[in-house]
């Protein structure tokens, strides 16, 4: 294959244990635990197909087709060379044949009949906070035309009648997710991510299910890291042994 040539230095990392090799831009926004845990968290199957909405180099994406085999994922985003960096991560580490990439705007996305939807968008409202100069770390952290509401309305309408959403997303902003997010789907799972046993959530990934009338499902917590800052053994298996981590009861 011949080497591609990119306007900024690009790393190659290793995920999932060292089974996945993901290029990604060397300085900016990189990928870190949020899609891994993220992509653990889709209940997909075999023979299913998976739209990630956002998805960047392609990290959730090809961390969900890497766990189940036979899956489809189609990823989108509308940073052309992050496109093209997810292009070359599915082929390097033979999703090719499974998982595809292409650019473009959710507020322009109009396809359906996806089994799964997941979304890492970017955490912070226009205005928020400076905006980062690099332009890739930029659009990855700050909302652009596109707002949060866009994002989910753009996820609910793109699954199938009893397909799942799954959303992480910062915990101050849970409970503007949850309220967009009951306004399509039902069966609503709430997980908190802890840094640690007794600290505040960071992090929150809410999951849904289009058709369903139950409003809430629950909420629980996950525990990120043990006392001596490692992670602990459940969140070892998913961020090292490709583990599922399912949300629903």
């Amino acid at each position: 294959m011949m080497e591609e040539q990119f306007d900024f230095p690009v790393s190659s990392d290793r995920l999932l244990g060292g089974r996945l090799t993901l290029l990604q831009p060397q300085d900016g926004y990189r990928a870190a635990i949020d899609p891994v845990l993220l992509a653990a968290a889709v209940p997909a199957k075999p023979g299913e197909h998976a739209l990630d909405l956002g998805c960047g180099v392609g990290t959730a994406g090809l961390c969900l087709a890497a766990r189940v085999p036979g899956l489809r994922v189609t990823g989108l985003d509308l940073q052309r060379d992050l496109i093209r960096l997810a292009a070359r991560n599915a082929i390097a580490n033979d999703l090719a044949a499974r998982v595809a990439f292409r650019c473009g705007d959710i507020l322009n996305f109009s396809e359906t009949g996806f089994d799964h939807v997941l979304v890492n968008p970017p955490y912070l409202t226009r205005g928020s906070a400076s905006i980062s100069p690099n332009p890739i770390k930029a659009k990855a952290n700050v909302e652009g035309d596109a707002g949060l509401a866009d994002w989910v309305n753009c996820a609910v309408a793109a699954v199938r009648p009893g397909g799942s959403v799954s959303f992480i997303h910062r915990a101050d902003r849970g409970d503007e997710l949850h309220a967009l997010l009951a306004q399509g789907l039902g069966d609503i799972a709430w997980l908190d991510l802890l840094p640690r046993v007794g600290a505040m959530a960071k992090r929150v990934i809410l999951q849904g299910i289009r058709g369903s009338t139950v409003t809430l499902r629950g909420r629980r917590n996950w525990v990120l890291h043990q006392s001596d800052g490692r992670f602990t053994a459940e969140t070892e298996a998913v961020l090292r042994d490709m583990a599922a981590m399912p949300i629903q009861d």
